[in-house]
């Protein structure tokens, strides 16, 4: 059994076969801290109703029905990213929806670098690089890179 501590390495097929999984998680997350943040908006609201007009009477209902929906959302939102990081993947942006997962190219620790809405999985770039970084994966890259997460790899991680 692998130890979850360390690293997993992908080749660009294992990545490419997470993808669908990951990018319903990843969906899942966006839309759950859509849901958390317009609670959140919603109960700052309130509270700033009662300190505005000296102590009003709010709504308990309305407030606790907002800050039930906050909660399930914050904890839906962080079951979707345990689900990320499960499969092995490395959630860089939520916002803009950016994955890397990692992969060894010539010995060296890098990352295949996906966003949402792409199809596929068309980027690399070197850890300290990131997103800026990337670079169109070629068919160098494609005959010197490996993976340790189970399937088709052949590397075992950096040297």
């Amino acid at each position: 059994m692998r130890d979850p501590r360390m690293p997993r390495y992908f080749t660009l097929n294992e990545s490419e076969r997470l993808l669908p999984e990951v990018e319903r998680a990843l969906r899942d997350a966006l839309f759950h801290k859509g849901e958390y943040q317009k609670a959140d908006q919603e109960l700052d609201g309130s509270a700033e109703h009662i300190r505005m007009s000296g102590g009003a009477r709010v709504d308990r209902g309305a407030y606790l029905a907002a800050r039930s929906r906050r909660d399930t959302s914050g904890a839906a939102l962080k079951d979707a990213l345990n689900r990320i990081e499960h499969l092995g993947a490395l959630l860089k942006d939520l916002d803009i929806g950016l994955i890397d997962f990692l992969s060894v190219y010539r010995g060296r620790e890098v990352c295949l670098c996906w966003k949402l809405g792409e199809e596929h999985i068309r980027f690399w770039h070197g850890v300290e690089e990131g997103f800026r970084g990337r670079k169109l994966i070629d068919d160098d890259f494609l005959a010197g890179h490996g993976g340790n997460a189970g399937g088709d790899s052949g590397g075992a991680g950096p040297n």
